[in-house]
């Protein structure tokens, strides 16, 4: 038996025929192998979606995910303006015009889920700000620097 196999538990559950076929046709339209992998996958999101809201202080990574109306950039100004609040927390960002005076941003976020939550709380009260959506994994990015607040870690190095 190999060791993947004998780290791998298996579940029986029975659902409703439709929601069986819909789960089925679901496998098939992302041309998974089976429907462990997509099942998998969508308790993966929901833990990561309890973590932040049973345990505040967890860490976890993500993005956030919004779109909003430009208004000759001041929205793009408040939201630069929230941001440097949660300098910690918001790693990078990605901006792009959309159509129709749009614009979609995309922050790479780590922190304690408590305050993630702030940022996107933060966030949503900026007038302009149409849609928001953090999706987040319990799995986080390396250190970018030593504890001691030394040079950036080294990845590549072996010890």
């Amino acid at each position: 038996m190999s060791s993947e196999s004998s780290s791998l538990a298996r579940l029986s559950m029975s659902l409703p025929a439709d929601l069986f076929r819909q789960l089925d046709t679901m496998v098939a339209e992302r041309d998974l192998p089976s429907r462990s992998q997509l099942i998998a996958e969508l308790i993966r999101h929901a833990l990561a979606e309890h973590e932040s809201l049973t345990r505040p202080d967890e860490m976890l990574a993500g993005t956030i995910t919004l779109v909003y109306r430009s208004e000759r950039g001041r929205v793009r100004h408040l939201l630069s303006q929230t941001q440097a609040n949660y300098l910690k927390e918001v790693i990078s960002s990605q901006h792009v015009f959309l159509e129709d005076d749009q614009s979609l941003e995309v922050l790479l976020v780590q922190g304690p889920a408590v305050r993630l939550k702030e940022l996107c709380d933060a966030i949503r009260r900026v007038r302009g700000v149409q849609q928001l959506e953090l999706v987040t994994t319990t799995s986080l990015m390396p250190p970018l620097y030593e504890q001691d607040g030394g040079t950036p870690t080294d990845i590549g190095a072996s010890a």
